[in-house]
């Protein structure tokens, strides 16, 4: 296992065989002093399987995957919030991969590339907030160094891999090094800025130190191949109870089956295309049905369309709204400016049809 510091050689950790672990862990996107995403992960066992290979050489690695990274920052306007991760060149015009965490709710994305130097803009081609991957466009970039895309079919428990990222928020890349753990590990993450949970599964766990500014950075193999997504890490409360400290990726393979989606310009009820469109409302599940509004924020269309606080979406364009996720995957294929019919009661139950206009929101 690596010690943190820079390109340090690791020290190997032998396989763990984890039955019913129960920790917490981290989404890695570094907001400041926020913390960020406490986890539970459900872990099953396994046995180490492969012969046994040469420890993993973590400078040479380094060398090899470095170049294609890239350093986003995310702004929230008008807070003055940020963000910091990282991200995957997929293509030399300025095809990013990352973790759709590191992008939520961002106003404006910056990408510092890592092999070049070059800031760019960028614009969210995409995202699947409930696999955690985003793809990003970057304007104007061209020749850009291409990550090497592996394959997580192949991998087993024990094989060593390196988790890279920036580590901070520094603009640095880090490497850490460690064994794979787990291969189908399932997290519940809770967000402590917003208080949301999201459930995680079919995640690859490795017995490394990763850091806040990794995610969406790259886990490579011994050759330098991407084979998934940093999306996650330990805890304090895991590491407490001394279960830790952990990595958590989104394989490859999930990864890119998520991007060929956006590349196809086909949203899905949990693959969103293009910009956000947002009806600028915050709602929770109504009781026993519907999207209750707690706030139609003023200026944006719910308030023009005079919904108000209080009031319950049952349909949207005729599809029954049974809770708050489902007005949030009924939007997901809509755009900006599209126009969708409500059907929402007041308290006293009486109903009534309103037609909204979408507008532009940040990725949600």
């Amino acid at each position: 296992m690596d010690d943190g510091r820079p390109h340090g050689r690791g020290r190997r950790w032998p396989a763990l065989l984890i039955a019913a672990l129960l920790g917490f862990t981290g989404f890695l996107c570094y907001r400041g002093e926020l913390p960020r995403w406490p986890f539970a992960d459900d872990s099953t066992s396994a046995s180490l399987v492969g012969p046994s290979l040469p420890p993993l050489d973590v400078d040479l690695v380094s060398r090899v995957a470095e170049p294609s990274l890239v350093n986003i920052t995310a702004a929230i306007r008008p807070y003055g919030l940020g963000a910091a991760g990282s991200g995957i060149v997929l293509t030399a015009d300025g095809e990013i991969l990352t973790s759709h965490h590191v992008i939520k709710g961002a106003d404006a994305v910056t990408v510092s590339d890592v092999g070049t130097g070059a800031t760019y803009t960028a614009t969210v081609a995409g995202y699947d907030s409930g696999a955690d991957i985003a793809l990003l466009d970057l304007t104007g970039a061209d020749g850009l160094p291409v990550a090497h895309i592996g394959s997580s079919a192949p991998l087993h428990l024990g094989d060593d891999v390196l988790a890279i990222g920036n580590a901070g928020g520094t603009g640095s890349p880090t490497a850490v090094g460690g064994p794979i753990t787990n291969l189908d590990s399932a997290i519940v993450a809770r967000n402590a800025a917003d208080l949301s949970r999201k459930s995680l599964h079919g995640m690859i766990e490795v017995a490394a130190a990763v850091v806040a500014g990794q995610s969406g950075g790259a886990l490579v193999d011994r050759f330098g191949a991407v084979i998934g997504v940093v999306t996650a890490a330990s805890g304090d409360l895991q590491k407490s109870l001394g279960k830790g400290p952990n990595g958590y990726a989104v394989p490859i393979d999930t990864a890119m089956n998520v991007v060929r989606q956006i590349r196809s310009g086909t949203p899905t009820d949990t693959v969103h295309i293009g910009p956000t469109a947002t009806l600028g409302i915050l709602t929770s599940d109504a009781q026993p049905t519907g999207a209750r509004i707690d706030v139609a924020i003023y200026g944006l269309p719910a308030y023009a369309a005079g919904l108000v606080d209080g009031e319950t979406i049952t349909a949207l364009d005729d599809r029954p709204i049974t809770n708050s996720q489902m007005l949030k995957a009924a939007l997901n294929a809509h755009r900006p400016d599209d126009v969708v019919r409500l059907e929402v009661s007041d308290q006293g139950g009486v109903r009534r049809t309103v037609n909204v206009t979408l507008t532009v929101g940040p990725p949600n």
